[in-house]
């Protein structure tokens, strides 16, 4: 069941959109673990495992199985992101 977002997690994800500058690959692996563990759509033990060779996807489920792993909840991986996208807007610049 998918975790109810909210009102600033909704305008950080829309936020995120409008970066000047495109983040790290680092920082939008971040992003997409934060992501995904606020919004559990689906749950951590119920998404596809990537195949071998599907090198970016792994990346992406790698990066939410650590917030997974750090014991990071839903609510909690909402407010990160909130968080993390504000330092972003105030790196790369936000065109909103």
């Amino acid at each position: 069941m998918p975790q109810a977002q909210s009102a600033e997690f909704k305008k950080a994800v829309e936020d995120s959109r409008k970066l000047k500058a495109k983040p790290s690959d680092t920082e939008l692996l971040e992003l997409y673990g934060l992501f995904k563990q606020g919004t559990q759509d689906p749950p951590f033990e119920q998404s596809k495992v990537p195949g071998m060779f599907e090198l970016k996807e792994k990346a992406k489920r790698g990066a939410w199985e650590k917030v997974v792993k750090d014991g990071v909840s839903p609510a909690d991986a909402q407010k990160k992101y909130v968080a993390l996208v504000k330092s972003l807007k105030e790196k790369h610049g936000y065109t909103g």
